[in-house]
Parts: C-alpha cells; sequence; structure tokens
C-alpha cells in the first residue's frame, strides 16, 4: 500500500495510534490535539506508508547500518541487528552460486542461477510497472529503489527455497543403501530452509523496508517462478545438457554434466579417492 495524502490523513476520524517502532509501544493521540504529518511542518516527519497499512502513523527511529552493507536496522535493537544479519541472505545465496559455478562448472548449477537471474528481472519489471512505495521511504537512506511491490528479497528468496524443494523431492534419486537416512536429512533441510524464507520475509518488514503486503506477493511470484523455471529446466533444458557439454567450448571451460549421477558427493568421493591411491602407488613403484 502507498502513502496516504496529507489531507485524507488528516481527515481519519477518532484518533490514531503513533507506531514507534516495532520495539516500543504504541500511544494514542488525538486528531485534535496534534496534527499528522504533512500537516504541521513543526512535527517531525512521520511514516505515512505505515499508517496506510495499520492507520498509524510513526515516527522513524535512528538507523545504522551493517558495517560494509546497505541494510540499515534501529539502532540499539538487538532483534534488528539480527534480522538485518539474516536479511543478507540473498546476496550470500547469490555469492554461493557464482563460487559453484567457477569451481564446479556444472550445467544445473548454471540453469538454477540462470533462473535467479531471470526471476530478478521479473522482480524489477513488475516494481516499475506497480510503482507502489516502500512503507517508510524517509526512514532510510541507502535505498536503491523507492519501489517496494514486490519484495525483491522474499522473492528471491522463495524461489531458491522452492526449487530446492523441488530439487530435493522430485529430482534427486534416492540410493537403495541409504533410504532412511537420506529421507531424513531431507526433510531435516527442508525445514531449515523453510524457516530461512519465512525470516527473511519478516526481516523485510520488521526493518520497514516493505509491508506485508509486498513480501507476501514477493513470495508468491518467487514461488511461481520457481515451478515454471524447475519443469522448464527438467523437460527441456535436461535433455539438451549431454549436447551442450560436448560442445568445445564447454570442453575447454570444462563444463560438465552430472545430472545422471545420483549422488555427485559420493561419485566425487570415490573417484577422488581411486585416482589419489592409483598415484600413491605408481609414486611408491617409482621410488623403490
Amino acid at each position: 500500500m502507498g502513502r496516504i495524502p496529507p489531507q485524507q490523513c488528516a481527515a481519519r476520524i477518532g484518533r490514531l495510534a503513533c507506531y514507534r517502532g516495532p520495539f516500543e509501544r504504541s500511544t494514542l493521540l488525538s486528531i485534535g490535539q496534534t496534527r499528522v504529518w504533512g500537516v504541521s511542518p513543526k512535527l517531525p516527519r512521520l511514516c505515512p506508508g505505515k499508517m496506510a497499512l495499520e492507520e498509524q502513523c510513526s515516527a522513524p527511529p535512528r538507523w545504522q547500518a551493517i558495517s560494509a552493507t546497505h541494510v540499515e536496522f534501529p539502532e540499539g535493537d538487538l532483534t534488528g541487528r539480527l534480522l538485518a544479519y539474516i536479511s543478507l541472505l540473498p546476496i550470500a545465496i547469490l555469492v554461493g552460486f557464482v563460487t559453484l559455478i567457477v569451481f564446479k562448472r556444472e550445467l544445473h548449477t548454471i540453469s538454477f542461477f540462470g533462473g535467479i537471474l531471470l526471476n530478478e528481472g521479473l522482480n524489477w519489471l513488475l516494481k516499475h510497472i506497480l510503482r507502489e512505495p516502500r512503507p517508510c521511504a524517509g526512514a532510510h537512506t541507502t535505498l536503491h529503489t523507492e519501489y517496494g511491490m514486490p519484495s525483491s528479497h522474499s522473492q528471491l528468496i522463495w524461489f531458491f527455497v522452492v526449487y530446492f524443494f523441488l530439487f530435493l523431492y522430485l529430482r534427486m534419486h534416492q540410493t537403495n543403501n541409504a533410504r532412511c537416512v537420506d529421507l531424513l536429512w531431507r526433510h531435516i533441510l527442508s525445514i531449515f530452509l523453510l524457516a530461512v524464507a519465512f525470516s527473511v520475509s519478516y526481516s523485510r518488514v520488521y526493518l520497514l523496508y516493505h509491508t506485508w503486503s509486498q513480501v507476501f506477493y514477493g513470495g508468491v511470484a518467487g514461488s511461481t517462478m520457481a515451478i515454471i523455471w524447475f519443469f522448464f529446466t527438467q523437460e527441456m533444458l535436461t535433455p539438451l545438457f549431454p549436447k551442450i557439454a560436448a560442445w568445445p567450448v564447454s570442453e575447454y571451460f570444462l563444463v560438465r554434466d552430472t545430472s545422471l549421477i545420483p549422488n555427485i558427493l559420493w561419485f566425487e568421493y570415490t573417484v577422488t579417492r581411486s585416482e589419489a591411491r592409483n598415484r600413491q602407488r605408481k609414486l611408491g613403484t617409482k621410488l623403490q
């Protein structure tokens, strides 16, 4: 929801709850005793976006930025500090993907990352089409864009989590000798990822970067994109991976396809161990 014009804001009937932030109790102010933001220049700038959401006006607290980032949290608020670090997880995911692609060069990982980039492009497009402002645009001084619908953090984290769910339960093949253990760690990982997604989404509302509706629709958009991209990858791209891996440019850059290997971690471990033993055996023969 966007900003309410000062004239409409002052015309609200009854009393308005003055919201002092997620870490302080709210008090009630009568319109007859004090004026609302935008009507009286003597009052500090309040938060029209929050009032648009909850019939409230907010006096923004002092915000402190995490070192080397642009994420701000209320100064002295430990919960806000923790949530600010949690809101950086989507950036950590992007860095992790770049690292995996550089060192592993696996086609499905590249496709997964391509879906994330496409999802981010869709988010940028939706923001500039809807043009819905953030709840407290004046509270933060380091915003890259003034539009908040839908939340890019929420859309990215839910794309990642939903795609990972589908990858865990539909694409990965279970080994016969460790079925129960394999299912157990998949369930544990799924619960952990779900908790991460909810935490990131909540942090954007708590830190006054987004409203609940902006976070919700961001999650819906990200989840929808994840489902579409997963099945597009499975049905359209995966059959082409062997051909792509055989291209001269792919062979030059050591791009590989591991889609037919059920447990890549176990495969890499056994191949590495076997190769190391063979080289150790040859080295011992030469020394003799």
